[in-house]
């Protein structure tokens, strides 16, 4: 048997690092023939001197440019702008593409992907947050697979499956196993326990201290306010065709359980092993068999104890609760969420607004909202649009100077 060849969206960020040291640790098995990235052309080269892939796309047109240079030695396509990334994602030549773009970007060519009759492995939950119905349903007449990349939807996807793939896709598999429950865990992230108050004060140097996973700035963010979990909720529901109630959140400072199941017969299983991504790409990358991880081996004696509680407190982290409202809602509200998340999570990091006025902004762009329709594209881009320019708004009337001071 062949080597599967695989194309990369998202190869210089964090998962796709990752991505690559699996495949690194299985030349025999895969082969890389397409990389596409935003603007990181220094890494891509180096990826691309590596791995040979037969083409590779930056969204960032100088960047590319510069890449093409660096590359003149090598039988290496250079390609540019949304055009050439969109391209990766669908490049004839592979069998399977990894989703590995930061935000919305990440939708147009992973759908280009399934549209070219690609599995794919999902990494990027805003394709599914954005337009999750319209994103399934494009898998389901293209006959291919959505395998999942997340940690907690790997363990779920892996706990369902338990090795039983005949006549079983990710939205029936609920009626076949018989399960009643979806458990997601959450590690808490960095100010798990802490109060409205303190967390008033919170800069974005102390955010992107997580306590268990290496992630890049938007996600570990996102982890931070648990819009993360919010946005994992939103994935849950359109992969495994469950509803919201049957969707339940539980705290987990260990990062071990990294999701679990709950039979109708009483039974829950869990999927566990250390907080390292490599382990759920190579799931994702190898299914459904299963191989060798460059990750440390689970040692449960030596962590000792796992604990868990309930979910975040909803005063403290309300973006859990407004992504569940916004999942309940339908339409196009998920994918206005999205939009004036990102706005909000960059304006952050930006010094431009506080770690509160993240749920504050998200909340007064989803009030100003009416949700629409979602059955094209299109009309998904254009909620998402209406949504970064409503948080833009906001930021102007309520954001901090540029000097960081409150306005």
């Amino acid at each position: 048997m062949g080597r599967k060849r695989i194309a990369l969206l998202g190869s210089t960020g964090s998962i796709g690092v990752s991505a690559l040291d699996v495949v690194a640790a299985h030349p025999e098995r895969f082969e890389v023939v397409a990389m596409a990235a935003g603007a990181n052309a220094r890494r891509l080269v180096e990826q691309a001197r590596r791995f040979r892939p037969q083409v590779v796309a930056l969204e960032d047109r100088e960047a590319a440019t510069w890449a093409q240079r660096e590359l003149a030695d090598l039988p290496v396509a250079v390609l540019s702008g949304s055009d050439g990334v969109r391209r990766i994602g669908a490049w004839e030549h592979a069998e399977l593409t990894l989703s590995a773009l930061v935000g919305a970007a990440g939708l147009e060519p992973t759908l280009a992907a399934l549209e070219a009759g690609k599995d794919v492995a999902l990494a990027n939950k805003e394709c599914l947050v954005m337009s999750g119905a319209l994103f399934m349903e494009t898998a389901r007449r293209a006959g291919v697979r959505v395998i999942p990349v997340d940690s907690e939807h790997s363990a779920i996807f892996q706990v369902l499956n338990n090795g039983r793939t005949e006549g079983m896709t990710l939205r029936n598999c609920g009626a076949i196993c018989g399960f009643s429950q979806l458990i997601l865990t959450a590690s808490g992230g960095p100010f798990r326990g802490w109060t409205r108050e303190r967390l008033a004060e919170v800069t974005p140097e102390q955010a992107l201290a997580h306590p268990n996973w290496n992630m890049g700035r938007k996600i570990t963010i996102d982890s931070a306010t648990c819009m993360n979990k919010g946005l994992e909720v939103i994935e849950a529901h359109h992969l495994f065709g469950v509803a919201p109630e049957r969707i339940r959140v539980v705290v987990h400072p260990e990062s071990i359980v990294h999701s679990m199941v709950s039979y109708t017969d009483g039974s829950v299983l869990a999927q566990m092993g250390v907080p390292d991504m490599r382990t759920p790409i190579a799931v994702a990358l190898a299914w459904p068999e299963r191989i060798n991880a460059p990750v440390a081996t689970l040692d449960l004696p030596g962590i000792g104890v796992l604990t868990f509680s309930g979910p975040p407190d909803p005063e403290a982290f309300p973006c859990l609760e407004l992504a569940y409202g916004a999942l309940r809602q339908g339409g196009t509200a998920p994918a206005m969420l999205n939009g004036a998340n990102e706005v909000a999570v960059a304006a952050f990091l930006a010094h431009r607004i506080g770690f509160l006025d993240i749920p504050r902004l998200i909340h007064w762009t989803l009030e100003q909202s009416v949700s629409g329709s979602m059955d094209s594209v299109g009309e998904v881009l254009e909620a998402d649009l209406w949504a970064r320019d409503r948080a833009n708004e906001w930021i102007t009337r309520y954001g901090w100077g540029g000097s960081g001071t409150k306005r």
